[in-house]
Formats: C-alpha cells, sequence, structure tokens
C-alpha cells in the first residue's frame, strides 16, 4: 500500500497537471514547461551536500558533485520531461541525491527540447555526452546511464545503441525510473491505467510522441528502445509505478532483457505517481528508489573495478 504521502501527492498532481488533451506541438510544450518538474526553490533546497556547477558548454549541462570524498565514477543523467519540458535545474532532486547516497559525481545533459528540435536531437546529444566523458578520460566500467521518464527511455535506447555499435565502450550498468520505451503506444497499461495514473491519459502518449518525433517512426530503437536490440545489456535497473501508464513499457523491457539472458531489476512501487523520485525528502517511496538505484550504481562500479574489466577512470 503506498504511504499517505504518496497518496496525498498523487492526488494533488491529478487535480493540478493531468488533461485529458494538451493541445497541439506548441501548445503542448507550453503548458508541459509551465507544470512539469520541480519547482526552483524546492530543487534548489535538495541540494545539500553536493556542489552544482555549469560545465564549460562543449557539452550542455550541468555537474552535480558530493561533498567530501568521491569516487571517479560518473553517473551521466537524462532528464524526464516528455522530451518537450524540464531541464537538469528541474531535477536536481534526483541528481543530487543520486550524487549524495553514490559518492559518484553526476553529469546531468540539457539537452536541446521538442517541438522546437525534434527527434534525432536529444539521442545525438546523448551520444555526444557519453562520448565526451570517454574521450576526457572516463572509462566506461566507471559510467552509468542512468534517467526518468523520456529520459529513462533516453538512457536505455543509448546503452542499447552502444552495446550494438560499439561495444568495447558499454557503460557498468543503466538505471531507469520509469521509462518511456514505446512511442508507438503499444502497451495494455495505457488502456489498463488511464484514470489510475497520475500525470497522464492514454491520448496524451501520442500527443507527446508526435511532438518530438515529427515524421520519424515511433518504433524507431533509438526513441522506443522496446523496439531495440536488448541482448548483451550490463546490469539494468527499473523502478516503475503500479498505476502509471508506463508500467507496461517497464515491464516488457525487462521481460525482453531476462529472455535473453540479460540481467534485469526491476521493482513495481504500489500507487505512486510518475516522477515520484523528484518528491525526495516529502514521500518515502522516492528516498527508497534513489537509495536503491544509489546502491546498485555502487555495487557495479566496484564490481567492475575488482574485475579488472576496467581500470580507473582519471578526474576530468
Amino acid at each position: 500500500m503506498p504511504s499517505w504521502q504518496a497518496r496525498f501527492f498523487d492526488k494533488l498532481i491529478t487535480t493540478l497537471v493531468r488533461r485529458r488533451h494538451w493541445g497541439d506541438a506548441e501548445r503542448l510544450a507550453t503548458r508541459a514547461r509551465r507544470v512539469w518538474g520541480a519547482p526552483s526553490w524546492y530543487s534548489s533546497s535538495r541540494t545539500f551536500g553536493v556542489r552544482v556547477r555549469r560545465t564549460d558548454g562543449t557539452i550542455p549541462g550541468e555537474w552535480i558533485v558530493p561533498d567530501g570524498p568521491s569516487t571517479d565514477a560518473v553517473i551521466l543523467y537524462f532528464h524526464g520531461g516528455g522530451y518537450v519540458a524540464c531541464s537538469p535545474q528541474t531535477h536536481r532532486p534526483i541528481t543530487a541525491a543520486l550524487a549524495r547516497d553514490s559518492g559518484c559525481r553526476v553529469l546531468a545533459l540539457d539537452y536541446r527540447l521538442a517541438p522546437e528540435h525534434q527527434f534525432p536531437m536529444a539521442f545525438n546529444q546523448a551520444v555526444a555526452a557519453y562520448h565526451w566523458l570517454l574521450m576526457h578520460g572516463t572509462k566506461p566500467g566507471s559510467i552509468a546511464l542512468a534517467g526518468d521518464s523520456a529520459g529513462g527511455g533516453l538512457a536505455l535506447a543509448l546503452l542499447s545503441f552502444l552495446r550494438q555499435r560499439e561495444a568495447t565502450t558499454v557503460p557498468s550498468c543503466a538505471i531507469a525510473f520509469s521509462p518511456w520505451t514505446d512511442l508507438a503506444g503499444t502497451g495494455p497499461s495505457l488502456t489498463t491505467n488511464d484514470g489510475r495514473c497520475a500525470m497522464y491519459h492514454t491520448e496524451n502518449i501520442a500527443e507527446f510522441a508526435s511532438a518530438y518525433l515529427g515524421d520519424a517512426s515511433p518504433r524507431d530503437p533509438r526513441a522506443s528502445p522496446l523496439f531495440a536490440e536488448l541482448s548483451g545489456m550490463p546490469p539494468v535497473l527499473l523502478h516503475v509505478s503500479s498505476t502509471e501508464l508506463l508500467l507496461d513499457d517497464t515491464r516488457r523491457v525487462h521481460e525482453t532483457i531476462q529472455s535473453t539472458g540479460g540481467n534485469s531489476t526491476m521493482t513495481i512501487f504500489d500507487g505512486v505517481p510518475h516522477g515520484w523520485q523528484l518528491l525526495d525528502g516529502l514521500v518515502p517511496e522516492a528516498r527508497n528508489s534513489l537509495a536503491d538505484a544509489a546502491s546498485f550504481v555502487k555495487a557495479r562500479i566496484a564490481t567492475d573495478a575488482t574485475s579488472g574489466a576496467f581500470p580507473a577512470a582519471n578526474r576530468s
């Protein structure tokens, strides 16, 4: 059963955010940018124990570095927001928590948003950010990919791409919170959870997909990793809510990875709203999810370092 805090925010988000239709691409983006993501005052309040600085601009984004001793490992984080909204700043409750809890530096990519910059812009920038880390001395085994919602899908799409095209540069692991993996909208939970999901109605999936994709196919694996080749992936951690529309986006990726002999761990949280990790400090399930993700990263980075698969990374 969800905590009373989760139930409270589920009702609040349903009242303030959910709508049956979001309009055309421009109106949809304007509305989403107005209401999605953590407000600036709350994001700032969650940056205790870390230092935040902008990148030098070569790769747009920000570094979140834990105070005190830290590892040379990096979590490359992709924020959610349906590819049309949010930023590294709105997602600091997540990225700061991951940095504090894991001891890793976090590079949060400020990828360009649709509809001004449609697919494959976000994917191309994700690939560029990963290559930038490698060019600056970070070893693949010292990198974890992570993201939420659209950003979770982006992390999985990048992971599959690297596994198929650049097998020697595959990162240690990936974490995806409620990843949007099927922009074609074929999951049963789009129907079964309509009315239960605090954030979306079924119709919204096609609206946001169209704003991002333009004329591209929703089954392109760079946009929808559900349709990618998922065999041979490094360990993946998936968290999703039982009541959100994207439940089957997560569940089907998990089942596909496992069916190919891969290592995928999925936890379904009961009745929490989509994006609940942003509510760290307010909702206990957010703390549980982020702590679990940080432990997962630490275990994977330690395993790779101990095995000698990759030499220790240099700090850039």
